[in-house]
């Protein structure tokens, strides 16, 4: 095809599954000089720890019964020393990081947010914006837990209670097996109460985003809710969802609490042990003082990481949980798949056809039923009927935010379905029914889909949707702060805005979904007459409830429980005196 190539390299590239592993992979490993200096910090930090335990042995059974008070002066000083090292590596060690570990939240999000943008506008249908805010924001964050302070603990507190192991068995084998013992209870017992919280980790993760994308939902329809004094009703349904999220609190926070109160239980018999087991030895003189200090004080080195498993057990189920949810999102197909739609399209005429195109939101409950029509380049469809008949789907399918359950709709003779979404709605402008306006200025809502377009560019959309008319008023002009989604702008203001942006665009085809609806007669009358210049030479679909905007269509379609009912122009069908002439005659009676 002239108009067209296809991108070799896309199409055999296998797509990539994303899994934790490919996530460590791809985003730890080149960071591993980072985390391997990070693992020199921990062994320095724990090792330096370890001194004092040895120091008080020498301390009790040396230093204190020869009187050596050079000694004891030398062994205060390597104490000291040994503090400070240990304290400036934890310090480093923690800011490094943690510092790291918020840089890889942040790219975490970075492409969660970038996948979520790349699913079919169906998977937007079906999720609200609030929970999928949650999913973005944070699904993500108990990775701080893997590469911050998670990691110090998990790495440290392995180490320390490894290397203390070894000096315990050294002091005094029998001593150590009987404090192994609870310990290993205990290890068990975490293992399988870790097992099932993660579950229950994201389970939280699922009603945390329920809840934020319910509230979500109430701030953006405060209007509605006030309106229809429904703020009880609001409330209400807030705080069920608040206690469905402290009862999943609840329950981790029990279990967390039974882990850790096992492990004082189980770990301070244990120690009452070593306190009888080493009385006996000292008193039949076959332990120093010393060494029992330095046994208990080991002890507690080897314990304490142990007991924190709780804490950093909960931390890392909590964060492993979170990515499972962000790896559900990473793995599904992106609505523009390269091996799925191979082609590009280099220029563009705009012939589209629909082929018996069938279409349905629900398995069995097909809302179109075998549509084909011919829409040649250039050319205004008109698409009429009830509301609910199937005219919005069809300009769905048309923007390709939809995708036929059967049938083929073809641009210029090729499968839509096989045509890269990015390169054909490069040629496609479209003004909804919902005129949705961001946060910002009048001028940054024009120029959203070409922000680098010149100021001659800008002042021509503005003229032509009739912008001017009412920014003229403004103090600010086109720099006025419209609001979150144009709240402080009437609905004709808003959808001359929207009408602006889509001229701005300079499109191959337009979509025009009720694009004059909330405009009064003067406003819809003045750019009806500039909208009739804009189409010429490109494929318009318009949708629209009030027939005589529509009468100089080149085809206007009747839709009707999703099938053409009658097909033909404005006199034709009035002609015909079929069903356009029943709702264009009650229309002129109104």
């Amino acid at each position: 095809m002239r108009h067209m190539k296809e991108d070799s390299t896309k199409t055999t590239k296998k797509q990539k599954t994303v899994t934790m592993s490919s996530v460590f992979k791809t985003i730890m490993w080149p960071r591993r000089k980072l985390l391997f200096l990070g693992l020199i910090l921990i062994v320095i930090s724990r090792l330096s720890g370890l001194y004092l335990p040895y120091a008080s042995q020498q301390l009790l059974d040396t230093i204190l019964p020869n009187k050596d008070f050079q000694s004891l002066i030398e062994l205060i000083i390597k104490v000291v020393i040994a503090i400070a090292i240990q304290s400036v590596t934890s310090f480093v060690l923690t800011k490094l990081l943690s510092v790291e570990a918020q840089n890889l939240i942040s790219q975490l999000r970075v492409q969660v947010q970038k996948k979520i943008l790349s699913l079919p506008v169906s998977y937007f249908d079906n999720n609200k914006s609030g929970a999928l805010v949650s999913r973005i924001m944070s699904d993500v964050e108990g990775v701080r837990n893997l590469i911050g302070t998670g990691l110090v603990q998990l790495v440290g507190g392995t180490l320390t209670a490894v290397v203390a192991l070894i000096l315990l068995i050294k002091i005094n084998p029998w001593m150590t097996i009987s404090t192994l013992l609870p310990v290993g209870v205990f290890a068990f017992i975490a293992l399988k109460a870790f097992g099932k919280m993660r579950p229950i980790f994201k389970k939280r993760g699922v009603l945390n985003a329920e809840v934020t994308g319910r509230l979500t939902e109430t701030l953006n329809g405060v209007r509605v809710i006030k309106g229809f004094n429904a703020e009880e009703q609001e409330n209400k349904i807030f705080e069920n969802g608040a206690e469905s999220l402290f009862q999943n609190v609840k329950t981790t926070l029990t279990s967390t609490s039974l882990i850790t109160s096992s492990a004082t239980f189980l770990l301070g018999i244990a120690s009452a042990g070593i306190m009888g087991i080493g009385g006996y030895l000292i008193i039949k003189g076959q332990m120093t003082t010393g060494e029992f200090i330095y046994f208990t004080l080991l002890l507690g080195f080897m314990i304490a990481p142990i007991v924190q498993m709780s804490n950093i057990g909960s931390q890392l189920t909590e964060a492993f949980a979170g990515l499972e949810r962000t790896q559900e999102i990473m793995n599904m197909n992106p609505e523009d798949d390269a091996i799925a739609r191979p082609f590009h399209l280099t220029s563009l005429k705009g012939d589209i056809i629909f082929d018996n195109v069938s279409f349905s939101y629900e398995e069995q409950k097909e809302v179109l039923h075998g549509i084909s029509f011919k829409a040649p380049a250039g050319s205004v469809t008109a698409l009429v009927g009830s509301s609910g008949s199937g005219k919005s789907t069809i300009a769905g399918l048309v923007a390709t935010f939809l995708n036929p359950s059967s049938g083929t709709i073809t641009i210029d003779g090729q499968d839509l379905s096989k045509i890269s979404l990015s390169s054909y709605r490069n040629n496609l402008g479209v003004v909804l029914q919902d005129d949705f306006l961001f946060q910002g200025t009048i001028r940054e809502n024009i120029l959203f889909p070409r922000p680098n377009s010149t100021t001659e560019e800008l002042d021509f959309a503005v003229k032509s949707a009739y912008v001017n008319e009412f920014t003229d008023r403004f103090d600010d002009g086109l720099d006025t702060v419209i609001g979150e989604r144009g709240v402080k702008l009437s609905g004709g203001q808003r959808q001359r805005i929207t009408i602006a942006r889509a001229i701005l665009a300079n499109p191959r085809i337009f979509i025009l979904d009720e694009a004059t609806s909330n405009l009064d007669t003067e406003s819809e009358s003045l750019i009806q007459q500039s909208l009739s210049e804009l189409i010429k030479d490109r494929t318009t679909f318009v949708i629209a409830h009030r027939l005589s905007t529509i009468r100089q269509a080149d085809q206007i379609l009747v839709i009707e429980n999703g099938h053409i009912a009658e097909q033909g122009n404005h006199d034709e069908l009035i002609a015909l005196q079929g069903r356009y002439y029943e709702l264009f005659t009650y229309q002129s009676r109104i």
